[in-house]
């Protein structure tokens, strides 16, 4: 009897759409995962994972559930008190009417831009980014055959993409689609409601489709943020659980849709996923209930906020990003060095700090910035400028 044949990855030659580059922040965890295993105390100010847990009011709702057995699929937009209960969300944050049957319910916010994307896009269009940005934009548009088109930003515009920018970017190669986020990752920044509708009317007048990434919508420090659905009625958001509510894990995100895609969506997420997992958004629902406590959580984030943006310059740090919003501080670190990458390395293994070098989030400067995470402990922030100090020092 002949056995199966199984032939060494080697032999397996991958497609080129999965050739996308890492997601650098992942193997600067794995590089802290190894020190601690050997005994190191980390401060962990990589990755944009909130130190809290889920509120109380989405444990217990999953306990339940768990407890009566209400793990079956659900409907492939979601549960319709989910869908209805986010709309609702909507007027109560923002004063805006929203109908459940644009909302949809899905695998985190990464589910969420893999169906934007499938849904706006053909293979070869061309979406514009900002950079610094987010580094699975780029990766999931090259891997479903899109292109992203990077455009560097400016301080002067909080680092946010302008009209100007978009227009001459179409000019100079026609685009089919524009990405914003705010607050963003990496950089903290925001925009106000002027420059969001500005954008959006640029985009509009170019015909161009808008997508907006709010995830970090609810950790929002120097204005309240303002939401695309509510100034781009044929936008696309793309929200998440992860961040204010503290549930990367649970992988539960929603999107909101124009009007008449639901069923597209519907369509897609019913042949990739079928549903999103049903105590996940169990849990959701019921987190709504918990934001008196999630806003205590996000005080504690501008409290590491004020320790870092008030002891990083005493230490040489003195140049930042403005920290609208988000976890995150974006720092040059070009007096020190001109590789962020081997910085950030060096800064692990000999202070126990993990950050993400810039150059997962833009090509063009990257190599001159750190990302620090503040997400973690006010204890954590004040012992990492320290750190970080005593490294410096001896830079």
């Amino acid at each position: 009897m002949m056995s199966s044949l199984v032939l060494p990855p080697a032999l397996v030659p991958a497609s080129r759409r999965s050739e996308v580059a890492p997601f650098i922040v992942m193997d600067v965890m794995e590089h802290a995962a190894r020190l601690e295993a050997e005994g190191a105390k980390v401060i962990h100010m990589e990755v944009g994972q909130p130190a809290a847990p889920a509120p109380r009011t989405a444990r217990k709702a999953a306990a339940a559930a768990l407890e009566r057995g209400q793990v079956g699929y659900t409907a492939a937009l979601g549960i319709p008190s989910l869908r209805a209960r986010i709309a609702k969300h909507y007027k109560e944050q923002h004063g805006f009417d929203l109908d459940p049957e644009r909302v949809v319910v899905t695998n985190g916010s990464s589910g969420g831009f893999i169906l934007a994307f499938l849904a706006l896009f053909e293979a070869g269009d061309r979406v514009a980014i900002a950079a610094p940005g987010y580094p699975p934009y780029r990766h999931v548009l090259s891997a479903l055959g899109c292109e992203p088109v990077l455009i560097e930003t400016k301080a002067e515009d909080r680092f946010a993409l302008t009209p100007e920018t978009l227009r001459a970017a179409h000019a100079e190669k026609p685009l089919k689609g524009v990405l914003v986020a705010s607050p963003a990752n990496p950089t903290g920044t925001m925009m106000d409601r002027t420059a969001l509708t500005a954008l959006y009317a640029a985009a509009k007048e170019l015909g161009l489709r808008f997508v907006s990434d709010e995830i970090y919508h609810g950790l929002d420090y120097a204005f309240p943020a303002v939401t695309a659905a509510e100034v781009a009625p044929d936008a696309v958001v793309i929200n998440s659980f992860s961040k204010y509510f503290c549930m990367t894990g649970w992988r539960v995100g929603w999107m909101v849709v124009p009007e008449g895609m639901s069923r597209t969506m519907e369509r897609l997420q019913q042949n990739f996923s079928i549903s999103v997992p049903t105590l996940s958004q169990i849990a959701a629902e019921a987190a709504f209930d918990g934001r008196e406590e999630m806003d205590a959580v996000k005080h504690g984030y501008e409290e590491n906020r004020r320790i870092l943006t008030e002891g990083l310059p005493k230490i040489g740090l003195e140049h930042f990003l403005p920290a609208d919003g988000a976890f995150y501080l974006y720092a040059d670190v070009s007096r020190f060095t001109g590789d962020s990458h081997a910085f950030a390395t060096r800064l692990l293994d000999a202070a126990h700090v993990a950050a993400t070098p810039g150059v997962d989030f833009d090509p063009f400067r990257g190599k001159q910035f750190l990302r620090f995470s503040y997400a973690g402990s006010a204890e954590d922030m004040r012992a990492a400028v320290a750190r970080i100090g005593h490294f410096l020092s001896k830079e």
